[in-house]
């Protein structure tokens, strides 16, 4: 049951829709979301995922411009692990970043794509 000191006042009251009547899905302002649920970074932050379910509430923020949708905790399933030959294939894709396609020497820095080549041999024109 909602108390009265549970209602947020001020701007915040205007994104306070817990039933979902205005926004049709259960909507809180910003840092007022219930317990039990959080963000995909807040689930990310603690190792889970949404694991496939759908959000079950929203935040609105910023005149309501901005939103983050809400998942339940419980719901939510641990992050898998990338295997051996998927982390392998990463770092060959961002090792090929990283390679001058003039020269062939691999930098320090991901190859500007808009030149093709490193900085070196593009001389900076």
């Amino acid at each position: 049951m909602t108390t009265l000191t549970d209602i947020p006042t001020g701007l915040a009251r205007r994104f306070y829709d817990p039933a979902g009547t205005r926004y049709g899905f259960p909507t809180f302002p910003f840092q007022s979301a219930p317990d039990g649920l959080a963000t995909r970074r807040q689930l990310r932050a603690v190792g889970l995922r949404p694991g496939g379910n759908d959000p079950v509430a929203q935040i609105l923020w910023r005149r309501g411009k901005r939103v983050a949708y809400l998942y339940r905790l419980d719901l939510a399933a641990p992050k898998r692990v990338a295997t051996p030959a998927q982390r392998e294939a990463i770092a060959k894709a961002l090792r090929a970043r990283r390679t001058c396609r003039v020269c062939g020497l691999v930098q320090p820095y991901y190859i500007p794509r808009r030149y093709g080549c490193c900085l070196d041999c593009h001389g900076g024109h």
